[in-house]
């Protein structure tokens, strides 16, 4: 009997002992195991990077913890924050990256920018030089959080190892709450040494206070029961949202056609015969006509931007507006609204589709689809084109894949005939227009969703100036695919240059002696050139085939255009294509 009284005592120390010292119980950690243990909280199983001597401690510490944070160890600062924001973009999580002080932090720059005009959530960890000589011009110093400061939500330097695991998870809520977009946690160096009490804490998304009331709603409603001519315009809150199975019954109960911004694709099934198109400069004509015509423009979770209104004095002039968006400052910024409800597009939707009784728009419905069918999209079919590669490639992956691109001409090519039907299948630069974007972010997205076909569609132009990254994706084997639409050109300018300035092709050509596939192979990648149409089709099964990063070199003609076009600044209905120039030059 006393001998099992000493087990029981011995046992209930040893549970009072493990109560103390368990992994929820303050423990002494340095600011780099403080910085790993706070990304291992927040979820965070993938970051991408760049090691340097200011961020030295922390990669020590990311090191010991290979096992539970992946490190991919990009070619250069930028194709790290562009990896962390297509990781971000498709799987909703929030992307990670890191570098050092001075040139590292700088190189981040522009992926930061990038997240911030598209609403990416992402969080830059960077490391500055001691506290005793920040701000003294000390080697490879700058003052990041400064720099950073008009594209971010939010950033914060650490001087105070006590602050340091605060800041991160504030960071986090920051970043992924109401309007995502990036933040910047720079931490000088000898915080990254020092030591704390650290208490382990679960992630805490703060609670999103909505900004519309019920008088709002009401107003929306009304509006949507006395519109004949009902539009409906969506833009990239609608991905963000997770709104796509509000949207498609929003759009069934409203009985309006649906146009979309570049960053809305996805949300709603383009092969839906809803689906008119995109909507501005590269907009099919049928919407941009609709928009035009139509009496009541909705637009959910988009921001009017110049692309999309061009000239905003005759922008929907015959419409009401009824504007739906997270972010009040998008309110009336561009466009004066009819009516606004500020406040997450999910949500909101919800709430209109249970108050709006069914509508019935037969003529304006039987009207778009006669548009439809007389202004089609169209492009040459007598020689190899982007079109005609980007429609292969829809039939070779089912319309499956994760599309990402550059910025050009193969942008809204592959916008135009690549038939997006789920949420955060297509990433492109929408906002800032990134060349270089897009092999990082394709590069970001397989590892964040190992399970897709992900092809980038790029631009010689812009490859050249990303292509570094292909030694990131050979190094780690992920298979992603690059189609390099070569036109020995920058394409979009001189579409621009041919249109407007009069075929004055300035510092336009790059015809010069680069050959892309020696380069690809050169960084470890299968590669093949194609010039014909009937080399498309094997090319792109043998990329699918792949068992690692393969690169298309597609030499297309240097002049093809994308069409149609609104010359900028003008009415949306003034939207060209081939057949309005030659009948013009005619």
């Amino acid at each position: 009997m006393a001998g099992r009284a000493k087990n029981a005592s011995a046992k209930s120390d040893a549970v009072k002992k493990t109560a103390k010292t368990g992994k929820n119980a303050p423990r002494e950690l340095t600011g780099s195991q403080i910085v790993v243990e706070c990304l291992k909280e927040q979820g965070v199983d993938t970051v991408f990077g760049y090691p340097g001597g200011s961020i030295l401690n922390i990669y020590d510490e990311l090191y010991k913890h290979s096992s539970e944070i992946r490190h991919v160890l990009t070619s250069h600062e930028q194709g790290a924050a562009h990896a962390a924001d297509g990781y971000a973009r498709v799987t909703g999580k929030v992307g990670v990256c890191l570098a050092t002080s001075g040139p590292g932090a700088t190189n981040l720059v522009t992926g930061i920018a990038t997240a911030y005009m598209d609403s990416v959530p992402l969080v830059a960890i960077t490391a500055n030089v001691t506290l005793p000589w920040l701000g003294k011009d000390t080697f490879q110093e700058v003052d990041i959080a400064g720099i950073t400061m008009p594209i971010t939500k939010h950033g914060y330097i650490v001087k105070d190892v006590t602050r340091l695991a605060d800041t991160i998870r504030r960071a986090f809520q920051i970043a992924k709450s109401g309007r995502p977009g990036p933040v910047l946690v720079d931490i000088t160096k000898d915080v990254t040494a020092a030591t704390c009490l650290y208490t382990p804490a679960k992630p805490v998304m703060p609670v999103e206070k909505k900004q519309y009331d019920s008088e709002d709603i009401k107003k929306a409603v009304e509006l949507l029961k006395n519109s004949e001519k009902p539009m409906i315009y969506v833009g990239g809150g609608a991905v963000i949202s997770g709104a796509s199975k509000e949207l498609a019954e929003f759009v069934e109960k409203l009985d309006a056609p649906v146009c979309g911004s570049l960053m809305s694709k996805g949300s709603f099934d383009e092969n839906n015969d809803r689906y008119t198109g995109m909507i501005g400069m590269h907009g099919s004509k049928t919407t941009n006509r609709a928009v035009c015509e139509c009496d009541l423009l909705i637009s959910l979770g988009a921001r009017f931007s110049d692309r999309v209104v061009s000239n905003p004095k005759t922008f929907a002039s015959q419409a009401k507006i009824l504007h739906i968006d997270i972010d009040a400052a998008e309110i009336n910024k561009n466009i004066q609204t009819t009516c606004a409800v500020v406040g997450d597009l999910k949500e909101v939707l919800s709430l209109i589709n249970k108050k709006l009784p069914a509508q019935k728009h037969t003529d304006w419905m039987k009207h778009i689809k006669t548009m439809k069918k007389e202004m089609p999209l169209s492009y040459d079919k007598s020689m190899l084109t982007c079109p005609y590669v980007i429609e292969e490639l829809y039939k070779a992956t089912k319309g499956n894949a994760i599309i990402s691109t550059d910025v050009g001409q193969h942008q809204m090519w592959t916008a135009e005939y690549y038939k997006f039907k789920e949420p955060r299948t297509f990433i492109t630069s929408g906002g800032l227009g990134t060349m270089g974007y897009g092999l990082g972010a394709a590069i970001g997205a397989k590892v964040g969703r190992p399970d897709k076909v992900v092809v980038n569609i790029g631009g010689d132009g812009c490859f050249r100036m990303n292509m570094n990254e292909l030694a990131t994706a050979s190094r780690y084997n992920i298979p992603v695919i690059q189609i390099i639409v070569n036109n020995h050109v920058l394409g979009m300018v001189r579409q621009w240059q041919t249109l407007f300035y009069g075929e004055r092709y300035s510092q336009t050509v790059l015809d010069d002696a680069v050959d892309f596939v020696k380069v690809a192979e050169g960084l470890g990648c299968e590669a093949v050139r194609i010039t014909k149409k009937e080399e498309v089709g094997p090319a792109i099964k043998r990329a699918l085939n792949a068992k690692g990063p393969f690169v298309i070199d597609c030499q297309i003609e240097k002049d093809d255009k994308v069409f149609p076009m609104v010359p900028g600044g003008k009415p949306l209905d003034t939207a060209f294509d081939a057949d309005d120039l030659a009948k013009e030059e005619g």
